[in-house]
């Protein structure tokens, strides 16, 4: 079976004055009809994944691969016209930081109303009023006709998150790739977002990559992890037996996370071996 993404040999750089910096360094993975964990410390390059395969990092930065497509599409060689009918209704990406992506002078209402509409022109206003306030609702906002009339500032952080959700989701995206998109919520919230970023995977066939520093989080949601370090895969498991992972580097990670019914006196602090830098990226296929 074709997977829905295929990434081969991807590196982003970046020119500095100390020289090139590579942030994702040869790293190849599929994603099928799942849901992908991508997990590691901040700098790792997690985010700058997920922006390379949307075509998101702007010069001077540099991003090569041997292979990137979209089942037939070939993302490295679509203009960018093509990439963006491809953004938001074939990909969507939610945002780490949502003050930083939404529209500061366009209300909540006009800003999901044109995400469904900048894909597809046959929905009428009203109609896409309509599945703005049922798509607010589902990810659990209350008064969401209220709130499609407020401005970004307006808002509490965990509200945005959920807003930058909902509009993300409501075009019907083949791949979601969601930055940290919980980490502003409430364990209550937490939970509904991701029961409606699980049934779109299993009812709509969507693939999904999940970025995200929370261990545990990850192990319980998603399918599969790819733990990535300096820029490299080092380790993919089962998300179900990422408690068994061997690689040194993915030990410490889970020896730092407190652990309530195992509860210790210290936690381990994560010790770093430079080997670990320049040894082969892990390939995460499906």
């Amino acid at each position: 079976m074709t997977p829905l993404l295929d990434v081969q040999n991807l590196s982003v750089k970046f020119p500095t004055r100390g020289g090139i910096a590579e942030v994702v360094r040869g790293i190849s993975f599929t994603l099928g009809k799942e849901r992908l964990g991508i997990v590691g410390e901040s700098g790792s390059g997690k985010s700058m994944t997920g922006r390379a395969i949307l075509r998101l990092i702007r010069k001077p930065g540099q991003v090569t691969a041997d292979r990137m497509r979209m089942g037939e599409v070939d993302l490295l060689a679509a203009s960018e016209k093509q990439m963006r009918a491809i953004r938001g209704s074939h990909i969507s990406m939610i945002m780490q930081d949502p003050k930083f992506s939404l529209n500061p002078v366009m209300s909540v209402g006009q800003q999901i109303v044109e995400a469904l509409r900048a894909h597809d022109r046959r929905t009428s206003k009203v109609a896409a009023q309509t599945r703005a306030i049922e798509m607010l609702d589902a990810v659990a906002i209350r008064d969401p006709e209220r709130v499609m009339t407020l401005y970004p500032h307006e808002v509490s952080g965990g509200m945005g998150q959920r807003i930058m959700i909902a509009m993300m989701l409501i075009p019907d995206p083949e791949i979601l790739i969601a930055d940290e998109p919980t980490s502003a919520l409430d364990v209550s919230v937490q939970l509904q977002v991701l029961e409606i970023m699980d049934k779109l995977v299993r009812e709509r066939g969507m693939g999904l990559i999940f970025i995200s520093h929370d261990l545990n989080l990850v192990a319980n949601f998603c399918d599969r992890v790819a733990v990535m370090y300096a820029g490299r895969i080092v380790e993919v498991c089962e998300a179900g037996r990422l408690h068994e992972a061997v690689h040194p580097y993915t030990v410490g990670l889970l020896n730092s996370v407190p652990n309530l019914q195992n509860p210790r006196p210290r936690l381990e602090v994560l010790k770093r071996d430079p080997a670990w830098r320049d040894a082969p990226s892990v390939v995460a296929s499906s």
